[in-house]
């Protein structure tokens, strides 16, 4: 009897063990790379909600920059959210911005963290150097997802040893006002990661929809093949097509858009769009959808990357 008593609390004991291992991660603490635009938008609204966030970048200047602008975001929410009252605006503000703190050096804080969010640049190299130096300092419980929104979510997770606990999760500019979050589940990706960046996505106040990995996920497969659609027509222009002005024009009022595509490919930067194009041509060269553009080819070469730098298709000075 006693044997079976033992056998029947050994049975109870691994139940209880395989069901903890199976339950979602609840996202408390969170590690953001990267103080760009994107990067402090995460921190922003992650903060926001509740989350006690760490910010990193390389330099104690970029991280200064990084929490004036997500001071004055948060000011221009509060403006609006406590319109009537002020003094509970400003409580927000600080209380958002007491639940952010800075580091240069990564590998230091990620071991507190349940989830490491990147926002770097653009470079397989650089994602795959920096997760594969985190992935010895995070605890184990600790997902991994990057914000890209070219690459392949697969390739930068084979830097790591935990494939199983990582994921795209792919927010849009800015932050703070667009609803959209993708998570991207890689064929490694187990499903508890998966609904747990979710519900991470649910608590921030966004909008989750599931891709898989593919080439622009759901958003960008489509939106820049029209956006390099729409350079083509502007390129064949002497043959009569139109004006950027006037396709701007049409969007807008003939297809609902609040922005015309050359107004939004300012805005993205001109150097982004590049970029991935670029990398879309390299996968499928014969892909009619992904073939480079002189014009657009030409602005970047003349650093002219839209809003950001003064000058894209048009000019902001």
């Amino acid at each position: 009897m006693a044997f079976v008593t033992r056998q029947f609390m050994r049975s109870v004991s691994s139940s209880s063990t395989a069901s903890a291992s199976a339950k979602k991660i609840i996202v408390k603490h969170v590690t953001v790379i990267g103080g760009g635009l994107m990067g402090a938008g995460i921190a922003q609204v992650a903060a926001a909600t509740g989350h006690t966030v760490v910010l990193v970048d390389q330099t104690e200047d970029i991280l200064a920059k990084s929490k004036k602008g997500i001071e004055e975001s948060l000011r221009k929410v509060a403006k609006k959210k406590f319109a009537e009252n002020p003094k509970a605006g400003d409580e927000f503000v600080e209380k958002t911005l007491s639940s952010i703190t800075t580091s240069t050096d990564a590998a230091s804080v990620v071991h507190s963290a349940d989830l490491v969010v990147e926002a770097i640049v653009e470079n397989l190299k650089v994602k795959n150097e920096l997760f594969k130096r985190l992935d010895k300092f995070a605890a184990e419980h600790t997902i991994f997802a990057s914000n890209t929104s070219s690459l392949q979510i697969t390739s930068i997770a084979n830097a790591t040893t935990r494939q199983d606990r990582f994921a795209g999760l792919h927010f849009f500019n800015p932050v703070p006002v667009m609803k959209l979050v993708e998570v991207i589940k890689t064929p490694m990706t187990s499903q508890k990661t998966f609904e747990s960046l979710v519900d991470f996505s649910k608590a921030l106040g966004k909008h989750p929809v599931s891709c898989k990995d593919t080439p622009g996920f759901i958003v960008n497969r489509l939106l820049v093949p029209y956006l390099m659609e729409a350079i083509r027509l502007y390129e064949r222009v002497s043959d009569g097509d139109a004006s950027k002005e006037d396709i701007d024009t049409a969007m807008k009022l003939g297809a609902g858009y609040p922005m015309g595509p050359f107004e939004l490919l300012d805005y993205v930067g001109l150097d982004t769009t590049k970029f991935i194009v670029d990398g879309w041509h390299e996968m499928d060269a014969e892909n009619p959808l992904h073939q480079p553009s002189p014009c657009l080819n030409k602005l970047v070469a003349e650093n002219k990357f839209g809003k950001k730098t003064g000058e894209g298709f048009y000019k902001y000075k």
